[in-house]
């Protein structure tokens, strides 16, 4: 079983930063991707950012230029730079992993981490 743990959401004001951490955990042998989504109230789950095999990185447009997206192979940690926040990126964010795990192929979601871009 992999558990995933996302952490460092938080309230900020717009034009400011936070930093987002994925944690994956378990009997983990690879991990083929890890991304961040977010949900704001009323919308549907988006992709934020994804790394894929490592190495390809995508962001959605709203968020290029602005976020990057980062993985700790060791550690199996992702994490997100956030600069530069607006309002419309408040949301809950959630960290998904996918990859080959002790009990076959694993697809998990983190509990989710609030920001809310607010004066």
């Amino acid at each position: 079983q992999v558990q995933v743990v996302e952490s460092g959401g938080g309230l900020v004001q717009p034009g400011g930063s936070l930093r987002l951490s994925c944690a994956a955990s378990g009997s983990i042998f690879s991990i083929s991707g890890m991304a961040w989504y977010r949900q704001a109230p009323g919308k549907q789950r988006e992709l934020v950012a994804a790394i894929i095999s490592g190495v390809y990185r995508d962001y959605a447009r709203s968020v290029k230029g602005r976020f990057t997206i980062s993985r700790d192979n060791a550690k199996n940690t992702l994490y997100l730079q956030m600069n530069s926040l607006k309002p419309e990126d408040t949301a809950v964010y959630y960290c998904h992993v996918e990859g080959r795990a002790a009990t076959g192929q694993f697809d998990s979601w983190g509990q989710g981490t609030q920001v809310t871009v607010s004066s």
